[in-house]
């Protein structure tokens, strides 16, 4: 029984051994299948990471000679490339050193020149270390012993630099510091210009057609010095034309804002904006005079700035300057020039090209000092264009001017006998072309045009012109008179004409060139023609106050009546057509038309008169005023009454040109001249 129990005691004992290993054993399983679950993505990684793993261990697989030599070549390549950083953080070092130019223009300057020298020595020694880092990475791929992939993205790296080395982004190198120091630098070379530019200040003319004048406002010595200094710089770093946009912009401005005092707004003024020279006259002598104060004011003082800034450092004022005065309005003063070369053909043009003429031979020596340079191409070409344009305008105006007196010929003289316009224009015209104002000028123009032509020039040829065209004038009164059907008309139209000739040359240059012989010719002719006048006129009426007949009849008063009243009926009717009729007709000449009158008066009032006092009582029983229609005193007043020239509208007359084409030449002869006193 002991032993029964024994044996059990030992089975229980044993199989409680049994349960307990076998659960020991059923834990290290389950663990062991949690580290089997959680091994796998671990092997998963390990699988993923063997490529680069034997990759890094392939360099141990190269030949032993290629990874002795590779030290070498690493080594090489390393030095210039520790140099180039250096130096590379050498100049960020000296971004902190970089003061504000405006405060400190030379220290800023010094640092700038020391970061181009550091620049340019990085930009030198950089392409040696691409170079040696190319020769390594082409070493390590020949032989194998670096990654493929750490090849590439090295190569990639390299050809990037390359492209920075090499191309427009070369200035990067620095990260763009050296850049950003130029455009401060730049922005300070605009504020010294802008601070000490303002506008020539304009002065009262002390005296009536004085010139204004301007005070001249150079810029201080300092402040060009420190110009100079920038511009230096700039000019270092491939930046002088930006230098000189900066400087063109704010000077050609101040220009501009100093020339508006001048109000010139006429200069925009077109071709199609005007019919004729006479709208824009006043423009044109204004021109002159503003163009000679621009040139020799304005743009003298910026040609001398520009020497004073440019010349002294070597560079060519012309470039700036040439920028400047076509921004600020030369252009444009030559441009309105050559309108007016544009505009319709007159006489009166002729006169403004000679004034155009003037101002530029005036301002010839300036122009060519000012604008001589070959940057001022545009302007000498615009400059060359107008002075041409004025030469062959004003010589065929002048050469047509006997042509267009001929033209007129073939119209009808003025129908009052007064003065033809032509007669007042051509003889104060030709006077003009005399005067000291334009001879000289019109006989240079004729000379320059008569060489461009390979013709010699004559010296009479303005005289012989003029005497030719005074000649077409007496041809043309000549004509003009027998178009009269009123053969009296006629003597008046002559009688106008001969003395306004005599009156109006006498003591002028044409009639110097005409003669006193000629002259007194014109004086003869009025009081021939006067005469001829009065003789076929009023000198026939004191003949039909006939006293014959009356002292006969002394004793019979009614048969002297009816005499008298036959003669004083017949008078007044003659009197009252004669009257209406010249009553339309106009002597311009205060003096002229007073002698007539008084000439008329002195041969009808006193007979008229006599015959009144002597025989007026016959018939003044007649109330109604039918014989007796005037008295001496109403006869005189009537006659001082004549020929006064009556208020008319002046028209334009167009003559037609041997080209069929009209042009606006010479005002309309047959309208009534200004009053002459």
């Amino acid at each position: 029984m002991n032993f029964r129990m024994t044996q059990m005691e030992k089975g229980i004992e044993n199989l409680m051994s049994a349960r307990k290993c076998l659960r020991e054993n059923f834990e290290k399983s389950k663990d062991l299948g949690v580290s089997i679950e959680k091994a796998g993505p671990r092997f998963d990684e390990i699988i993923q990471r063997l490529p680069s793993l034997e990759a890094a261990i392939r360099p141990i697989r190269a030949q032993k000679d290629a990874l002795g030599a590779v030290g070498g070549h690493i080594n090489r390549a390393v030095v210039p490339a520790t140099a180039v950083l250096k130096v590379f953080d050498a100049i960020h070092g000296l971004e902190k050193s970089l003061s504000d130019p405006q405060s400190d223009l030379p220290g800023y300057l010094g640092v700038l020149k020391r970061l181009e020298e550091a620049l340019r020595f990085l930009g030198e020694n950089c392409e040696m270390a691409i170079q040696w880092l190319a020769d390594i990475m082409e070493y390590l791929e020949d032989h194998a012993v670096a990654d493929g992939r750490f090849t590439s993205s090295m190569k990639e790296a390299l050809t990037s630099l390359r492209e920075l080395h090499s191309g427009e982004e070369k200035g990067r190198l620095d990260g763009g510091l050296l850049e950003v120091a130029l455009d401060r630098l730049e922005s300070e070379f605009r504020r010294l210009l802008v601070e000490n530019t303002i506008p020539l200040p304009m002065s009262t003319p002390a005296l009536p057609g004085e010139q204004p004048c301007i005070a001249p406002s150079p810029l201080p010595v300092t402040v060009i010095q420190k110009l100079q200094a920038i511009i230096g710089r700039l000019i270092a770093n491939n930046r002088l034309d930006k230098c000189i946009s900066i400087y063109v912009e704010v000077r050609s401005s101040n220009v501009r804002e100093s020339l508006q005092a001048l109000n010139l707004d006429y200069l925009e003024i077109s071709v199609s904006e005007f019919n004729d020279v006479q709208s824009i006259e006043g423009h044109i002598a204004q021109w002159g005079k503003h163009l000679e104060f621009a040139v020799k004011h304005l743009f003298e003082a910026e040609y001398k700035l520009c020497n004073d800034v440019f010349e002294r450092i070597g560079l060519d004022v012309w470039m700036s300057f040439a920028k400047i005065a076509a921004q600020a309005g030369i252009l444009a003063f030559l441009q309105f020039g050559k309108t007016v070369t544009e505009s319709k053909k007159d006489p009166i043009k002729l006169l403004k090209l000679l004034d155009i003429f003037a101002s530029l031979n005036k301002l010839r020596l300036d122009f060519n000092r000012l604008f001589g340079g070959a940057a001022c191409v545009e302007i000498q070409n615009l400059t060359r264009d107008l002075i041409k344009s004025v030469i062959e305008g004003a010589s065929e105006i002048f050469r047509e001017l006997l042509v267009q007196v001929e033209l007129q010929r073939k119209m009808p003289p003025p129908p009052d006998g007064s003065v033809p316009k032509l007669i007042v224009f051509i003889t104060d015209y030709c006077n003009k072309l005399l005067g000291d104002d334009y001879k000289s000028i019109l006989t240079q123009v004729l000379i320059i045009e008569r060489s461009w032509k390979q013709e010699k020039f004559q010296e009479r040829l303005l005289i012989n012109e003029l005497l030719n065209i005074m000649r077409a004038v007496d041809m043309n009164l000549e004509t003009w008179s027998k178009a009269y059907q009123d053969v009296i008309l006629s003597y008046v139209f002559l009688m106008n004409n001969h003395w306004h000739l005599y009156k109006h040359l006498k003591g002028t240059k044409l009639g110097g060139l005409l003669g006193d012989s000629r002259l007194r010719e014109h004086e003869q002719y009025k009081e021939y023609y006067s005469a001829f006048f009065l003789k076929e006129s009023w000198g026939k009426l004191p003949a039909l106050l006939s006293r014959e007949g009356l002292i006969l009849f002394s004793g019979g008063r009614a048969t002297a009546r009816d005499l008298v009243k036959k003669r004083l009926k017949a008078f007044n009717e003659v009197f009252d057509e004669m009257y209406k009729k010249q009553s339309n007709w106009v002597m311009i000449d205060k003096d002229l038309r007073d002698k007539t009158c008084q000439l008329i008066i002195q041969a009808i009032v006193p007979v008229y008169r006599s015959y009144m006092q002597n025989y007026g009582p016959l018939v003044e029983q007649e109330g109604n005023g039918k014989y007796v229609k005037y008295t001496a005193q109403s006869l005189e007043k009537m006659l001082n009454a004549l020929f006064h020239p009556k208020p008319v509208k002046h028209g334009s007359f167009k003559v037609r040109h041997p080209s069929g084409k009209f042009s606006n030449v010479i005002t309309d002869q047959n309208q009534t001249s200004p009053t002459v006193k």
